[in-house]
């Protein structure tokens, strides 16, 4: 992308950065402030969360900026969807090594699009110079004392997960490998990872039913076993059940690549879960809009496990930004 005349940090703002997302009745005071104000329900709780995407490191260099946008956003509501809050308001900052105006016009259109398609306001934030970086913090909200956590599942319970893990892992193995647009399911993973869905229906969905929940960010055994420690229980997962996407499939190029993704894999904010048995899942297909697979049982014991066996721990470890191994991250 050409890169358009620089602009200053206040002619951004008032240009791109100001009335982002939905228009909120409980938003009293917005961008423009040294606070925004705003009111929330009676009887609810607030959720909150924070994500901080750095430019070649949870996105790749050169990723369009809608997608960084989009990205930036998604990434929390999935925090969100995990605790089965619903979206509100938004806190932006955001670090520019320029003030490429054209860049900023896209970001804030990739931005806009999925804050209005989940009813949430962007109040506010910062933006200043520096290296690129995007720091997003949402609030939302639930009914008093209903918040889905990692820490209520129980032995017998059975395990979900929603969607199609490790399409996005695979889709972003592409995209480093230059081969983002070669065949129709390398593309359609590549868009996995660009074009991330928070299932904020689903978590919605699961208040009152699930007993656990957790959104995959690291990988679904990493993401598994950190719900498995904050319960203190394990999961023994059933390799006939993990759900292998077609695309994935047809992606990888042998059986330890394809469980690698599917386990290993990270960036799918998905949802995993946990379900007292014999819960029907079909209300919570509908309200996913995608299907939801029952991968295995809560066990005694700590950690996760496959077929009863222990899995590999590098299968568990999840992305460590501090970590000395090479190999993990984007």
């Amino acid at each position: 992308m050409a890169s358009a005349p620089a602009a200053g940090e206040f002619e951004l703002i008032a240009r791109y950065l100001s009335h982002l997302g939905a228009e909120r009745e409980d938003v009293l005071l917005g961008v423009g402030d040294d606070a925004a104000v705003v009111r929330a329900p009676p009887g609810h709780d607030l959720a909150l969360a924070h994500d901080t995407l750095v430019d070649g490191v949870h996105f790749p260099r050169g990723m369009p900026a809608d997608q960084v946008g989009y990205r930036c956003l998604a990434v929390n509501l999935s925090d969100l969807a995990a605790m089965g809050a619903r979206p509100a308001w938004a806190l932006l900052s955001l670090t520019l090594p320029s003030g490429d105006a054209e860049w900023v016009r896209c970001f804030a259109s990739g931005l806009d699009r999925l804050a209005r398609e989940a009813g949430l306001a962007v109040v506010g934030g910062d933006t200043t110079s520096g290296p690129l970086t995007v720091g997003l913090s949402v609030v939302g909200w639930l009914p008093a004392g209903l918040a889905l956590t990692r820490s209520g599942a129980r032995v017998g319970d059975e395990l979900w997960v929603s969607g199609w893990p490790g399409e996005a892992a695979a889709g972003l193995a592409f995209i480093q490998s230059g081969e983002g647009a070669q065949s129709a399911p390398v593309a359609g993973l590549v868009e996995r990872f660009r074009w991330p869905q928070p299932r904020l229906g689903l978590g919605a969905a699961l208040l009152g039913r699930a007993s656990a929940c957790i959104d995959l960010s690291d990988g679904l055994a990493a993401d598994v076993g950190k719900l498995c420690h904050a319960s203190g229980v394990a999961a023994d997962l059933d390799s006939r059940s993990l759900p292998v996407s077609a695309a994935l499939r047809a992606g990888a190029a042998d059986e330890r690549t394809l469980r690698g993704w599917l386990l290993a894999g990270g960036d799918d904010y998905e949802l995993a879960f946990t379900l007292p048995t014999g819960t029907d899942p079909t209300p919570l297909r509908a309200a996913a809009g995608c299907d939801v697979h029952r991968i295995g049982r809560i066990v005694e014991g700590a950690g996760v496990r496959l077929d009863g066996e222990p899995l590999d721990p590098a299968s568990l470890r999840g992305y460590d930004h501090f970590s000395t191994d090479p190999g993990r991250g984007t």
